[in-house]
């Protein structure tokens, strides 16, 4: 069985040995993969961030630096620390410190407030928290300060500070209740030994987009995403001229490794990040860093096509729009190519695992009507009816999935996964859907019994 944290549910051995036979896993943990991208790419930009520019060298000695004042300051391998930043430079570089350390970053959406998160850090038992000191106007730290006083499990908080601002806890170490504070910028030592890891260990924790006040927590392994990032990165011929835009969330699956941040690091891209997705923001950065590829909601896309006739820029280095987390109307769909000189890839995916999308090579019909073909070889598609029975193409049911990415349970919470695994491993995902002849996906809805956070358009689902 794989080496996972207690709370967590493994491969069998069975599909572990089919899967390494496959060539899927490789045996590398995400940090690790850094260091690799950093010999071979270091004099590349590996991020930017407005008028920051970081190196691959510069990010992998950055992350060695973070991770080594993370020691320091007291984490250790194992312990789980809920990640909560903005579209910045740090949130990748803490991300690959805290996993350079062995802690595990739980993903969390900055606009979360004290009942997700403190749900986060009580299931978790989460030591840490990174966030901004405050942000958008709200005061993360004194949110960390009540889940603190509130629980004996938070007991360092690690603030990070936008350029040019103040904050009124610069000078705070320690509260009441025995929790450390610390500047993000202060966390630099150093670098020392790392401890050995194995690639089968949980490297993160994303979070559901079915369910409304308490997400469940999805355990991603080293060998699994870094599967993922690699296979999606190949099916849209990424390399190392690409720049790939950040518009949507980075803790979403979606932007982090499909192929996104991830994905784009791997071959040697640049990952431009912006906190923004409207199109003031982002239009601009496109013909200023040469965007090639970027992943975006379909409500994004409609406000960027609109936008267009007021915003001047250039957009001829664009070759690619992945579209992904809610239904895409088909009008929308059809002004991509025409307005945005660019082709149209359909993604659908979900931070359980499975990942769906359309190929470059396929007819407009099948990119406008379908969200493609699942990411591996190996992913295993059944939709069934209501008894549990296979249906044929072109029949709506419910789409269960398993395979090298897909988790078998999410974390500590049996009675979910009693719901959401068949006894065999399959995955429900609580969408409908229908298959074409073709072996293209249909998604057509969710379960009545599946409702999502938010507005009804979620692309944490990805």
């Amino acid at each position: 069985m794989t080496s996972m944290l207690d709370g967590c549910t493994p491969w069998p051995e069975e599909f572990v040995d089919r899967y390494w036979a496959a060539g899927h896993w490789h045996g590398t943990t995400l940090d690790n993969l850094l260091r690799g991208w950093a010999l071979q790419y270091g004099p590349r930009t590996a991020l930017v961030h407005g008028g920051t520019r970081i190196t691959y060298a510069n990010l992998n000695r950055r992350a060695d630096r973070m991770a080594a004042g993370f020691r320091l300051r007291g984490l250790r391998p194992g312990q789980r620390v809920v990640v909560q930043l903005p579209n910045v430079p740090e949130f990748v570089i803490t991300v690959f410190a805290l996993m350079r350390v062995g802690a595990v970053p739980v993903f969390c959406p900055v606009p979360h407030r004290a009942p997700e998160v403190s749900h986060l850090v009580r299931v978790t038992e989460a030591t840490g928290y990174v966030g901004p000191s405050t942000y958008q106007g709200f005061d993360h730290t004194a949110m960390a300060a009540d889940i603190a006083a509130q629980g004996p499990f938070l007991r360092r908080v690690f603030t990070h500070q936008a350029p040019g601002t103040s904050s009124p806890y610069g000078g705070l170490s320690t509260d009441r209740s025995g929790c450390h504070y610390f500047p993000l910028a202060s966390i630099d030592a150093p670098s020392t030994r790392a401890p050995a890891q194995s690639a089968d260990q949980v490297a993160f924790f994303l979070l559901s987009g079915g369910t409304t006040a308490a997400p469940e927590i999805i355990p991603r392994t080293h060998n699994d995403y870094a599967y993922q990032a690699r296979a999606a990165a190949e099916l849209v011929s990424l390399s190392e001229n690409d720049v790939y835009l950040a518009a949507l969330p980075a803790e979403f699956n979606f932007t982090f490794g499909c192929p996104g941040i991830v994905g784009t690091l791997s071959v040697g891209g640049t990952v431009v990040l912006v906190e923004n997705p409207d199109p003031a923001e982002c239009l601009p950065v496109i013909g200023r860093e040469r965007i090639t590829i970027t992943s975006v909601a379909p409500a994004a896309a409609q406000l960027w096509l609109d936008a267009l006739p007021t915003v001047q820029t250039d957009l001829s280095s664009l070759r690619l729009v992945q579209i992904g987390g809610a239904p895409l109307h088909r009008a929308t769909a059809e002004r991509i190519r025409p307005e945005l000189g660019c082709r149209l890839q359909r993604v659908f995916g979900m931070a359980e695992g499975l990942v769906t999308l359309t190929r470059l090579a396929d007819p407009d019909e099948t990119v406008l009507t379908t969200q493609g073909r699942p990411l591996s070889p190996d992913d295993e598609i059944r939709i069934v009816d209501v008894d549990g029975k296979d249906v044929p193409d072109r029949e709506p049911g419910v789409l269960l999935a398993r395979g090298p990415y897909t988790v078998r349970g999410y974390y500590r919470a049996p009675d979910r996964d009693a719901r959401s695994f068949t006894t065999d491993g399959y995955f429900r995902t609580g969408y409908l859907a229908r298959r074409t002849p073709e072996g293209n996906l249909v998604v057509t809805g969710r379960l009545k019994d599946a409702p999502r956070r938010g507005d009804g358009e979620d692309p944490s689902s990805l």
